[in-house]
């Protein structure tokens, strides 16, 4: 038999693997004497001499036993009926601890318990010299010694069958059994079973010798957790999944709020003796088996560690002993966020008697509390009358600005952890003096930035959406700076010179990337001289970009033909720098359906890993977005997911993912991924639809362009989902943009074009409340717009600004999102399905 003690570190192992006992052994275990095979031969002898014991009978010494020689194991004893002599096996022996091994390969604590087991079995079991026999075979396996104590256990419940409450539950039956059992094996009453008591029911007969290779001794050398030799009452209950773990009520609730960066411990509460290990998990998922970056550690009281807390870690922990789920302990936990702020315009110059606006953002966890200082002073409506604030002072506006109203103000926005500030400048000057100041705001801010790019058939339109103005015409037939080539050739059986564009981004306001689909390549537009600088030649038919604004890299996804069987994923590195020459990376990966980075925000400035779609085998891949490799897949088979579309909040990590509709599932439903353990965690309820989430990672709005449905659901700072609207709008949704509220802070407003209908939907998501602006006239086809599902786009126009900009046929309507209202349409602008904002941030 094996060791069970010089091995015991391996037999906790599988103990704690096995479901038949339920939890896993930590004591150290008892030490096995190196030299068990040298020891001397006289040594031996001494240990293994059992002394013949002379009774007296009523009549004095029985001369007959003194001549009678009994073997190891045993001892002489005078009949009382016969008076005869006859051998009988020891009791018991003396409670030292000298391991050996017999030579039926069981285990035994001397050789007096060897020798006595010989005897009592009437079968030869001989010492093997050997410490190779410590790790032999075990034969009472967990399979038997578990079938042992059930045999145990039916004894019992045959002995109480008159005296069990048949109203009492399996639990409290079942510690009633065993401590009548615990009692009925202790013969002398001390409160310990000892090795000689555990082998009287054996003696007695009523029990078979042999278990499946257990004996009784098996609890004894199992589950003597102290090594004394013996078996308390609280042993005896672990033994047989009997433990009494505590919880205190106020206790079942505790609420950890630590600060994004820092390290946090969770300790479990639930108490108990020789309480099982703790289990913790979170949203379902067990957290102790998985080998995470940031959760990594299980201190000695089996406390969850989180280094480097961010706010993917925000949410619910619960913790239980392994195998009592019934008694959990729920940690809820919170991560502080200092703020962080952005104003605009960092700097502006008016004439005296109009109106300005300065503006601040801030996002913090829990919400910043802002405040305006003027060239250091505190602005107040005592000593600034003609300065009011608005949507809690996110908004500082003057109505009619005077020369006194030049100065620095500071935006300070200010949580519990933290502080943060920011100044937006502002010179009151006549016309006639233009500074540089004045030169660059009205020069550089209006022409430069703050337009959005609009790619047609009839090429590039630069429009300024205030004055609803087009700065700005680039015509197919323009050159290319670095090549000299046309941006649009005209293609053979063409009549007319036009352009084909499918995707476009931003590069950090100084380059726009544009793809050709049909030429195979990607423009690179200088923001600042507003020209095509160079053209960058890619796998057939690019449908997608996106921008990687942490690595600063453009992502491209092209299908290869028009049925997209030969998809791959291309990268250009370094896309905000100057080089005029830029060169490709392709993507290691093959299968390529789709691809989703998440977006960067305020508070989370850096994304480490994106996403890649594989619908046919319903999975997505996850990948380091600076090496490019595969970290993760994760699949969906379990879900029937044919993953279409993603969105993400780092409010909690989650990930939301729009599966395609099939045969097994009619509707476009989503099932919710959690970034901390990588796993799916379930459907997202009841919610349907392409999933959208706002800037601040607060709202999840989802929208169904088959049925109209609306859903709008609250990401809240402990992580937790809630729906705040289902809404039937009766319209075919189509794409979605958020715009920040300008009467209430960290609130959005939301607006949502239709795939057939004329209208524009706006919701108020503080309120609930829709509305629609109508006749903006037919939206493009969808057999015209081949490259992805939005045929009628709405784009908005950055952090801080008012207007939005959604296609038609052919022309384009740029709407105020401050007045909800339409400002004027751009005719003549055909498949002007592609546009981008370059603005302020």
């Amino acid at each position: 038999m094996k060791s069970r003690s010089f091995g015991l570190f391996f037999l906790l192992l599988e103990i704690y693997l096995s479901t038949t006992l339920g939890w896993m052994r930590s004591e150290t275990s008892r030490s096995v004497p190196s030299d068990v095979g040298g020891l001397k031969k006289k040594e031996f002898r001494n240990l293994e001499v059992t002394r013949r014991k002379v009774y007296f009978g009523h009549d004095g010494l029985h001369a007959s036993c003194e001549n009678n020689h009994c073997g190891r194991g045993s001892r002489c004893i005078v009949n009382e009926e016969t008076q005869m002599p006859e051998c009988q096996c020891l009791e018991t022996c003396k409670s030292t601890y000298m391991p050996i091994c017999g030579s039926d390969g069981k285990f035994y604590e001397n050789h007096c318990e060897l020798h006595r087991a010989s005897c009592l079995q009437k079968k030869k079991i001989y010492i093997v010299h050997s410490k190779d026999c410590f790790f032999k075979g075990d034969t009472c396996t967990m399979a038997d010694y578990s079938r042992l104590k059930h045999i145990l256990l039916d004894l019992q419940i045959h002995r109480h069958t008159q005296s069990r409450d048949p109203g009492s539950d399996s639990s409290s039956q079942k510690q009633f059994l065993v401590e009548s059992l615990f009692k009925y094996l202790d013969y002398n009453s001390n409160g310990y079973l000892s090795s000689s008591e555990l082998t009287q029911l054996t003696k007695e007969g009523t029990l078979e010798n042999d278990f499946l290779g257990c004996s009784l001794e098996d609890l004894l050398r199992f589950d003597d957790y102290n090594n004394d030799g013996s078996l308390s009452l609280q042993e005896f209950y672990t033994t047989f999944q009997i433990v009494h773990l505590s919880l205190p009520e106020e206790q079942r609730i505790v609420v950890t709020t630590v600060t994004v960066g820092l390290s946090t411990v969770l300790t479990c509460g639930i108490q108990g003796a020789l309480r099982p290990p703790i289990i913790w998990e979170r949203n379902g998922v067990i957290l102790n088996f998985l080998d995470l970056e940031d959760i990594n550690d299980f201190g000695e009281d089996d406390s969850l560690y989180i280094t480097k807390v961010t706010t993917i870690h925000m949410g619910n922990y619960t913790c239980h002993a392994y195998g009592y789920e019934e008694l959990h302990q729920t940690h809820v936990l919170q991560v502080n966020v200092p703020p962080v702020i952005r104003v605009y315009p960092e700097t502006q110059a008016q004439e005296p008697g109009v109106s300005a606006s300065l503006k601040c953002h801030a996002e913090g966890i829990p919400t910043p509390r802002i405040t305006w200082l003027k060239n250091g002073m505190d602005i107040g409506p005592k000593l600034y009358k003609q300065i009011s604030l608005i949507a809690n002072g996110s908004e500082l506006h003057i109505n009619s600005v005077r020369y006194e109203d030049t100065g620095a103000y500071t935006c300070i926005a200010k949580n519990e952890v933290g502080v943060d500030e920011d100044i937006s400048s502002l010179f009151i000057e006549d016309s006639a003096r233009k500074t540089l100041a004045n030169i660059l705001w009205r020069e550089e801010g209006l022409s430069v930035g703050n337009v959005f790019y609009v790619f047609s058939d009839d090429g590039i339109t630069i429009i300024q959406p205030t004055d609803c103005e087009i700065r700005r015409h680039i015509k197919p037939s323009e050159k290319i700076f670095a090549s000299y080539e046309e941006i649009c050739p005209q293609m053979e059986g063409e009549t007319t010179q036009s352009c084909q564009w499918s995707s476009a981004v931003n590069v950090r306001n100084r380059n726009i990337y544009v793809a050709q689909p049909l030429l195979s390549r990607i423009l690179k537009i200088d923001v600042q001289t507003q020209k095509v600088q160079q053209a960058i030649g890619v796998d057939s038919l690019p449908a997608k970009l996106l921008y990687d604004k942490s690595h600063d890299q453009v992502w491209v996804l092209s299908w290869g033909d028009m049925q997209k069987s030969q998809p791959s994923l291309q990268v250009i590195p370094e896309a905000s720098a100057g080089e005029s020459q830029q060169h490709i990376i392709r993507v290691p990966f093959e299968g390529v359906d789709d691809f989703f980075i998440p977006p960067t925000n305020l508070v989370i400035n850096h994304i480490r890993f994106g996403f890649i779609f594989n619908k046919s085998n319903l999975t997505i891949h996850k990948i380091d977005l600076e090496t490019m490799m595969l970290i993760k897949t994760i699949s969906l088979h379990n879900y029937s997911c044919i993953p279409h579309s993603m969105a993400y909040t780092h409010l909690g990590g989650y990930f939301f993912v729009q599966c395609k509709k099939n045969q097994t599932a009619p509707a476009s439903s989503q099932v919710v991924i959690d970034s901390v353990t990588d796993t799916v965690i379930g459907p997202n309820g009841d919610i349907k639809g392409a999933p959208h989430v706002s800037p601040d990672g607060h709202f999840l709005v989802s929208t169904d362009e088959d049925s109209g449905r609306l859903q709008v659901q609250a990401i809240t700072t402990r992580g937790e989902i809630q729906l705040l609207y289902d809404l039937e709008t009766g319209v075919h949704l189509c794409d979605l943009a958020f715009q920040p509220s300008f009467t209430e802070s960290n609130q959005y407003y939301i607006y949502a074009t239709s795939l057939f209908q004329t209208d524009l939907l706006f919701m108020e998501l503080s309120t609930g409340r829709m509305d629609t602006l109508k006749n903006l006239k037919e939206p493009l086809l969808a057999q015209d717009w081949q490259w992805d599902s939005n045929s009628r786009i709405v784009k908005d126009s950055g952090l801080f600004g008012q207007y939005l900009i959604t296609s038609a046929k052919e022309s384009l309507f740029v709407l105020n999102g401050w007045q909800k209202t339409l400002c004027c349409e751009v005719s003549g602008i055909k498949r002007g399905n592609t546009v981008v904002w370059i603005g302020e941030v």
